[in-house]
């Protein structure tokens, strides 16, 4: 017997709508773009390139304050090309495949200044000042501010390791123009405030992560929000 209630249709079947689509075919499509958009989470990078970031200003700060004698600056650029190099450069890649452009970018001038400086400090006299390492660390340092005017609110420490690496840029490429050594003696110190700085965000970092729960509805969500 056919069903009077529902058309004719059979018992069982679902209602149909305009044109013969069901009812609820929009919230299945809706359902599917969805899934379609979710990408597989990835880490922030920014502890990862902190860490690089501290190793190099380190040793490249006891070069500047007399820690290490002048004649091991092969030495120092060495630690620049082998350590921070591609610690920083793989932190720049990670940030471009998680979506921020604000890591991505300051750990890729990081990386780009530092294979630079080593290269020049590998090639050159130890102790010696350059007018092209000069003039790439000011374009660097005026590089770095433009990942930290974009950040937001939510990246404040990031942006504080940046704006702290744009002034050790500053005063070490003030010094390679000048050749002053009050410049030297400057980018130095700097240099040890931006090691402490650049620790303490790769720790906080990682202390957050640490305490994140390992399922949550938006995995992405995380990986691009600082603290």
């Amino acid at each position: 017997m056919v069903n009077s209630a529902n058309g004719g249709a059979h018992p069982g079947a679902r209602p149909e709508g305009i044109a013969g689509e069901r009812p609820d075919s929009g919230r299945e499509e809706a359902r599917e773009l969805y899934s379609r958009i979710v990408v597989r989470p990835v880490g922030s990078p920014l502890p990862l390139g902190f860490v690089g970031l501290s190793g190099g200003t380190f040793v490249l700060a006891g070069l500047q304050l007399g820690w290490v004698p002048a004649a091991q600056s092969p030495a120092v650029a060495l630690v620049l090309l082998a350590f921070v190099l591609p610690v920083q450069a793989l932190a720049s890649v990670l940030g471009f495949l998680c979506r921020d452009a604000v890591a991505a970018t300051g750990m890729g001038v990081l990386a780009g200044t530092w294979l630079a400086m080593g290269a020049i400090m590998a090639s050159g006299q130890p102790g010696a000042t350059s007018k092209a390492a000069g003039l790439l660390l000011l374009l660097a340092g005026l590089t770095l501010l433009v990942p930290v005017t974009a950040s937001r609110s939510d990246k404040l420490v990031a942006s504080v390791v940046l704006a702290t690496s744009s002034l050790r840029f500053f005063l070490t490429g003030a010094h390679h123009l000048s050749g002053g050594t009050a410049w030297k003696e400057a980018a130095g110190i700097t240099g040890l405030v931006l090691t402490a700085v650049a620790l303490y965000a790769a720790l906080a970092f990682e202390v957050v992560r640490s305490g994140y729960p390992s399922s949550v509805s938006s995995p992405r969500r995380f990986d691009t929000q600082y603290v």
